[in-house]
């Protein structure tokens, strides 16, 4: 689209221009298709957004393709536009069925505008509509025409309710059926077919008159699509649903144009006009569908136009000459035509657009083409002439005129049209509009403010004060809040304890408007300061840094107080507190004087610092190194806590992975090693000690060998040398000449008893020698002397 500048307008002119220009094209939604008529050629590079397409469709070489000319392909598209149903509908469209070796054929089909989640019904023979064995018909379906040239579409096989001969499996090739609605698998009931091409000499008043006949594809295998109606093989279609006389149901007038002799296209009535009279859904869409199976064809359409078949029953939209208007010079103006000053005649209809002109001549050059009049074009949305800009607006009943400065004082007239959603457009009325001189700009600022800002914050109770400066005198003021007028506010300042988005628009003695910038007035909140009370400081003297506890700590955009114990401490104090006692925490931004409600803080700095110890030996016997007989893998050690007795917590790590939080644990570290036992206390405020102590485990057997024993008492009555840790044990008794006089390896002995061949030896020193092995493999080897006592 091309605008040109008008060379009268002046370089601040221009730059506006450009600016206005820029936000309308950007503004302007991608251009769309509402109401009638509906007129798609697909012939250039993207369809309207109303077109949606599914399963193998494409568009491609200035047609709709439905199916390629492959075996197996499926494609339906449905215009996503309601129309009501009570004026009917005419369809035009040229269909191309070529290409291949007589696959299915294609579909038009009307469903109930109403239903959620479009889905076509089965293909293959059921082309898109009827239902397909356990595949459900199509959703929502009133009326569904199918161009057959396989001939599935005409009988019952696949699950299809009635068709040819009452209902006959046969074979029906080239054949136009009606189908009427249906849900899911039931109904879509046959109602009414025509032969078109040598019919089955069972069938013979199926078919059209001899001379009338045709067959639906233009060729087979290796032809090409017939766009020239004066060649051989063009096909266009022309159906035409008129509201019934009864007001239930159509008249169905299918009429094609074929041509089957070179430079002889002719129209051939297909149904004159059929009984149609089934109830129709309020409002309507319309789709096509296709599909291939074992055999082949492209289906493809184009130059599809939908409008209203009662045309006739319509009526054209009246609307008024709009005189008596004003606009301000070098700014947007909007304008509204008032709903009463509009008048669409026709049932349900409802305004599609506004389309603006520069004289009455251009509205009549339109002509009669449906698709030409009763479309909206973009290119009538915006009119540029050297008085200024019009656009239409959002609102279909809307305009704004930007006006050029040059034309202050001076009138201008345009033409406009109003199209309802059935594509009749009225007639043509003028709007004129007087140039008025715009007021000089106006500032908006916070009173006592030499500059313009954009924010400004306030505390909650307190108010502000806007004022709007400029470089005249306004007549008027108003104020808005939120883009919302401000009843009562007229004068040149206004004050409020409110947050929103302020602006001010000043009115001179000509009634037009300067807007001013726009101003937030925010009453921030403050941050959420949590902390959790009560604050320790855990060794005697430490200042406590309190910033380090409060969440979301952030001085760069606020100031925190800390007061208590005769204390008011700010910002940075906060990091080395001093003194124990109870405070009060508060917060403000740093642009406000407004503090937060305080929040009270305990701080606890502690008098004596705690004190970790314990101590440990093995269970019962309290041996801790070697020089006690030595600590053994399976020993259970106890510790014993000798902490402070402020400690609530405690946790033992045992340098073997092992961890406890027992007062006083017992533990078995299972091997020798050297480890490094800590207790970790904590007190009731969280604060921590602790103590490490090395345990050294070194051997893995023990044996204790008495001095001396006497057989002849009850007690002591023989000589074992006691063990801990062997797996295996031999005992040898020497006399004092070195002879063995006893000799035992069981582990379990009770010891000798002193005798030799039955017989009690003699008072006096013996000698003895063990020999074992450790349970983790070490040798052991001891020998001494003890006393044999009678």
């Amino acid at each position: 689209m091309l605008f040109r500048i008008p060379k009268c307008l002046d370089l601040k002119a221009i730059y506006r221009f450009l600016f206005f220009l820029l936000f309308v094209l950007l503004a302007k939604p991608a251009s769309a298709q509402v109401g009638f008529p509906y007129c798609e050629s697909f012939q250039t590079e993207s369809a309207f957004a109303e077109t949606l397409f599914g399963e193998s469709v494409d568009m491609t070489g200035g047609v709709l393709r439905l199916t390629a000319n492959l075996t197996y392909q499926n494609g339906y598209v449905y215009i996503n536009m309601p129309f009501p149903s009570n004026y009917g509908v005419k369809v035009e469209f040229e269909y191309f069925m070529y290409g291949g070796t007589g696959a299915d054929g294609l579909s038009i089909f009307l469903f109930d505008a109403d239903v959620d989640n479009f889905a076509p019904g089965g293909f293959g023979g059921s082309l898109g509509y009827a239902p397909r064995n356990e595949q459900p018909g199509l959703t929502g379906a009133y009326l569904g025409l199918g161009f057959d040239a396989f001939g599935n579409y005409s009988n019952t096989t696949e699950g299809k309710s009635g068709g040819f001969l009452q209902g006959s499996t046969d074979l029906f090739p080239n054949s136009i059926t009606l189908r009427k609605g249906g849900a899911g698998l039931t109904g879509y009931d046959y109602v009414i077919g025509r032969i078109t091409h040598s019919p089955p000499a069972n069938a013979p008043d199926l078919a059209l008159d001899v001379q009338y006949r045709f067959p639906l594809s233009s060729g087979g295998p290796g032809t090409q699509r017939v766009t020239d109606p004066n060649s051989i093989g063009y096909r266009k279609v022309f159906l035409e649903l008129e509201p019934h006389p009864s007001g239930t149901g159509y008249l169905v007038k299918l009429e094609m144009e074929v041509t089957t002799e070179a430079g002889k296209p002719r129209l051939v009535t297909i149904f004159p006009g059929y009984d149609f009279s089934f109830p129709a859904p309020q409002n309507l869409k319309i789709g096509f569908a296709a599909s291939t199976g074992g055999e082949t064809n492209f289906h493809e359409i184009r130059n599809l136009i939908v409008e209203v078949s009662a045309d006739q029953a319509l009526h054209i939209p009246e609307a008024t000459d709009l005189t008596g208007l004003a606009s301000c010079a070098g700014q947007e103006n909007p304008f509204v035509i008032p709903e009463e000053d509009i008048l669409l005649p026709n049932e349900n209809s409802v305004l599609r657009c506004l389309q603006l002109f520069a004289s009455a001549e251009e509205i009549e050059a339109m002509g009669e083409d449906v698709c030409q009049r009763a479309r909206c074009l973009e290119q009538n949305r915006l009119l540029v002439l050297p008085e200024g800009i019009f656009a239409a607006g959002d609102e279909q009943n809307s305009f704004s005129f930007f006006p050029n400065e040059a034309y202050m004082g001076k009138e201008v007239t345009i033409y406009y049209t109003l199209t309802d959603s059935y594509g009749k457009t009225s007639g043509g009325n003028s709007i004129t509009i007087k140039i008025e001189e715009s007021p000089e700009p106006i500032s908006l600022r916070v009173s006592g403010k030499s500059e313009e800002i954009d924010q400004v914050d306030i505390c909650a109770g307190e108010s502000v004060t806007l004022e709007g400066l400029g470089g005249e005198i306004y007549e008027r003021y108003e104020w808005y809040q939120d883009g919302v007028l401000i009843e009562g506010a007229a004068g040149a300042s206004f004050t409020t304890g409110e947050g929103g988005e302020y602006e001010v628009w000043a009115f001179n003695k000509k009634n037009c408007p300067a807007s001013s910038n726009r101003v937030k007035v925010s009453l921030p909140g403050l941050p959420d300061s949590d902390i959790d009370s009560p604050v320790v400081g855990c060794v005697p003297g430490q200042v406590v840094d309190l910033t380090a506890e409060i969440s979301g700590y952030d001085e760069e955009q606020y100031d925190y107080r800390l007061v208590g114990m005769g204390q008011v401490l700010m910002n940075e104090q906060l990091k080395t507190v001093e003194t124990a006692g109870s405070y009060e925490l508060s917060v403000k931004r740093k642009a406000l004087d407004c503090y937060s409600d305080p929040i009270s803080v305990e701080i606890v700095i502690q008098e004596l610092e705690l004190e970790a110890d314990f101590d440990y030996g093995v269970k019962d016997t309290g041996v801790k190194d070697d020089v006690d007989g030595g600590v053994f893998p399976d020993d259970p050690i106890e510790f014993v806590n000798l902490a402070d007795e402020r400690a609530v917590a405690w946790e033992w790590s045992f340098g073997d992975g092992a961890v406890s939080q027992e007062q006083s644990p017992t533990h078995v570290f299972g091997r020798k090693g050297d480890f490094e036992v800590e207790l970790l206390i904590t007190d009731q405020y969280g604060c921590q000690q602790s103590v490490q102590k090395a345990i050294s485990i070194t051997r893995s057997y023990r044996l204790m060998v008495p001095t001396g024993f006497t057989p002849t008492e009850a007690q002591n009555k023989t000589f074992l040398p006691k063990q801990k840790g062997l797996v295996s044990f031999e005992l040898l008794i020497f006399n004092t000449w070195g002879e063995l006089i006893f000799r035992t390896d069981d582990i379990d002995t009770e010891g000798w008893d002193g005798t030799l061949k039955g017989k009690l030896m003699d008072a006096g020193v013996y000698a003895y020698r063990v020999n074992g092995t450790a349970t983790d493999g070490e040798k052991v080897k001891q020998s001494g002397k003890f006393r044999l006592i009678r």
